[in-house]
Parts: structure tokens; C-alpha cells; sequence
């Protein structure tokens, strides 16, 4: 049995399905511990069983949590997944029964999805990293706010780009700003005291993060073209690389993976926007990083290149081929601090 969940932050709704994918019972609980207990003791009815989770970050977790402290079987199915399953559907809509049955049709269908497992050092490195997200996008509008005052205060002003979590630029914007009187200046000066702790909140963060990550991913740091906030990155969103049993599997679930989209005598794939595309996003970045560098990439790059590839197939081409150096960088860095941890314990 597969039972799929849609979760809400105030209820869960698990639907179960047999191997062929029809529906067998519905159950909708509290989202709280004893919602999570009692949905295990109604699935108990079932011996061979097996949970499928919408991976919905901290909305999922925390039953996940409870479900793997239980010893339960536990696949994480992404969001994108879901969309064919409703479309092919013959109950049209969208409803908690609904979407909870898409979930655990989608991981009927798809064989080789990742493991959820409890998670170890990584989930504070991923909280870590969220947070900074967050401060450098809350950060980002705010600059975006105070470019607008300043061209109504001063029109004219520029501020060179990129340089607004600079101690310089903010000494000669606030020194602009001085020169106006009123609300508008007012606001702009609150506006560049917000950006400014801002920044050495994300700086404190990015520092923790660069100690933390130096510890996980020693091997994945010393690859070309990974910096510390994409390794981090990389490490976050993969939660333990063990749930991957093949580069494959982890080629697919970080989009990577070619899509055929051949016909005829004519052999060509397509690109993949399915999977994570933060994980996506890492890999991107050392690919264009490694091609700027004239490192390896860019060999392997004009390689593609000259058998006839274009330059975006290439450069995809080149992405997959790094997604299985990551993949073999974290698995060596996982055993690494495996060993490291028995020694202690020891």
C-alpha cells in the first residue's frame, strides 16, 4: 500500500492506494503529534506499506519526522510531480482527498524516488542558509525602496551597482541624504540604517555557515568553481546524499537529467525543469564559473561543442556531468564525517 499525504499547516489528509493505484480509504487528522499518532494506528491495518510526502520544507516535516521515528517506510514526492498525475486524473479539481491521491499515485508511478531519512548536521546548515536567503532578499527590497527616494531627493544620483553592502556607499548615500530635509529624506535614512544591519546579520550568518560548512563538505569546498555559499547550498538541499542510491537518481531529482526528445534519425534531448531547482541552480553556478575559469568544464564545453552540440546543449551537457562529481564529492565528505563521528564516540 502507498499512502499519500497533502499537508496543511492546521490538518493532514493521507489517502491509501494498492498497487494499482485505486483508492482504498482517506483519513484526515490534526497536524499535531497525537493527528500523526493516530494516523499510524490507522494504517497499521495495512503490513506492507509505504508514505509518500509532498516535499513542503517545514509544512511536511514535522510528520515526517514522527513517521521515520516510527521505522516507517518514507518517499518525499516533488511538487512538480503532481501536476500530470491531477491532469490525467478522471476526477477533475483540486481538493486535500484530491491532491493527497495525486501524491500517492505520482510515487506509484515513479519507482526511484529519494528516501526521506532523519535528518543529521545538514538540517541546521539548511536552516542556516534559508535565514540568509531571507535577510539578503528582505535586504534587496529594501535597496530597491531607497533607490526610489533617492531619485526623487536627489534626480540624478547614482549609486554604482552591487555596491550597496558597502561601508563607502553608505557613508556618501547617507552624506546625499543629509542634504534634504523631510519625510522623503527621513524614510531614506531609516531605509539605509535597515539595509546596514541587514548585511551584518547575512555577514554573521555567512560566517557560521563557512565554519559549518567546512566541516560537512571538505571534498565538495576543494571543486572548482564551488564556493562556500554553493556548497552549503548543494548540502542543504540534498539532506543526506545516502537517499540517492545511484548518481542517477540524484541527476533526476536535481534536474539534470536529459529528457529524450529524439525522432526519426535525429537524437537530441530536451531540457529538464522538473526536480530541485535550488540544487539546480548550484550546479549551474560552478558550470559557468568553471567555463569563465578556462577550467575543466570549459574543455569539456568546447568538447561538446565541436562534436556538434550547441552552446546551451553543451553547457546542460556539462551540468550533468558535474551533478556526478557532486554526487561523488558528498558521498566522500558523508563517510568522512561518519568516521569522524565513531572516532568521538569511540
Amino acid at each position: 500500500m502507498t499512502l499519500g499525504a497533502d499537508c496543511h499547516k492546521q490538518t493532514h489528509t493521507l489517502v491509501a492506494v494498492d498497487e494499482v493505484g485505486r483508492e482504498v480509504g482517506s483519513r484526515t487528522v490534526a497536524a499535531t503529534p497525537a493527528g500523526h499518532l493516530e494516523v499510524l494506528k490507522w494504517a497499521k491495518r495495512w503490513r506492507e506499506r509505504r508514505w509518500a510526502l509532498e516535499d513542503c520544507r517545514h509544512v511536511s516535516r514535522r510528520l515526517e519526522y514522527d513517521l521515520l521515528s516510527a521505522r516507517e517506510a518514507v518517499v518525499r514526492v516533488s511538487p512538480k510531480m503532481m501536476a500530470g498525475t491531477r491532469r490525467s486524473a478522471r476526477q477533475f479539481g483540486k481538493s486535500d482527498p484530491i491532491d493527497a491521491l495525486a501524491v500517492a499515485r505520482a510515487a506509484l508511478r515513479e519507482p526511484n524516488l529519494p528516501l526521506a531519512q532523519l535528518e543529521g548536521p545538514s538540517r541546521a546548515l539548511r536552516l542556516l542558509v534559508d535565514r540568509r536567503d531571507d535577510l539578503v532578499a528582505e535586504r534587496t527590497r529594501e535597496i530597491n525602496r531607497l533607490h526610489w527616494h533617492l531619485h526623487e531627493l536627489a534626480p540624478g544620483y547614482r549609486v554604482p551597482g552591487r555596491t550597496f553592502t558597502q561601508a563607502s556607499t553608505w557613508k556618501t548615500v547617507a552624506e546625499e541624504v543629509a542634504k534634504h530635509q523631510g519625510l522623503v529624506a527621513e524614510l531614506a535614512t531609516e531605509l539605509l540604517v535597515a539595509i546596514q544591519d541587514l548585511t551584518a546579520k547575512a555577514d554573521s550568518l555567512e560566517r557560521r555557515i563557512a565554519a559549518l560548512t567546512a566541516q560537512l563538505a571538505p571534498s565538495l569546498l576543494k571543486l572548482q568553481g564551488c564556493g562556500t555559499l554553493t556548497a552549503a547550498k548543494l548540502v542543504a538541499e540534498t539532506s543526506e546524499v545516502s537517499r540517492f542510491a545511484s548518481r542517477a537518481r540524484f541527476a533526476r531529482d536535481n534536474g539534470t537529467a536529459p529528457i529524450p526528445a529524439s525522432s526519426g534519425s535525429r537524437q537530441r534531448v530536451r531540457l529538464n525543469r522538473g526536480g530541485n531547482r535550488q540544487l539546480n541552480a548550484a550546479l549551474h553556478r560552478i558550470a559557468i564559473t568553471q567555463v569563465r575559469l578556462n577550467g575543466r568544464g570549459k574543455l569539456y564545453l568546447d568538447k561538446q561543442i565541436a562534436a556538434g552540440h550547441s552552446k546551451t546543449e553543451a553547457l546542460r551537457a556539462l551540468r550533468r556531468r558535474i551533478s556526478d562529481e557532486v554526487y561523488r564529492r558528498l558521498w566522500d565528505d558523508q563517510r568522512q564525517t561518519a568516521t569522524h563521528s565513531s572516532e568521538l564516540a569511540a
